[in-house]
């Protein structure tokens, strides 16, 4: 038996069908080949959920930033609307 970790077989979602298809065909290989790719594949797979991981951050932020931008500006307007209220107010007070 081979003590060399080997690399689970990752969820479809997780990372591209390409990929999986290099791990379905690497683990094909005769095991005197598997045993040089195999580093390789593994550090693949793992930037590959790495960049996965980033993206998925970046688009959580980026909803988050339109959100809050959405609230800003809404928040904005309020403040204006406030602001010509009050002037308007002063304006017939000094008349």
């Amino acid at each position: 038996m081979s003590n060399r970790a080997r690399i689970v077989k990752p969820k479809t979602d997780e990372i591209p069908a390409e990929v999986a298809e290099l791990i379905n065909v690497v683990d094909a290989l005769p095991p005197e080949h598997r045993e040089k790719v195999h580093p390789a594949l593994k550090k693949v797979v793992d930037s590959t959920r790495r960049r996965r991981r980033i993206l998925s951050l970046v688009q959580d932020a980026l909803s988050q930033l339109r959100l809050d931008m959405k609230y800003l500006a809404f928040d904005l307007e309020a403040t204006r609307r406030e602001r010509d209220e009050y002037r308007q107010k002063l304006e017939e007070g000094a008349e």
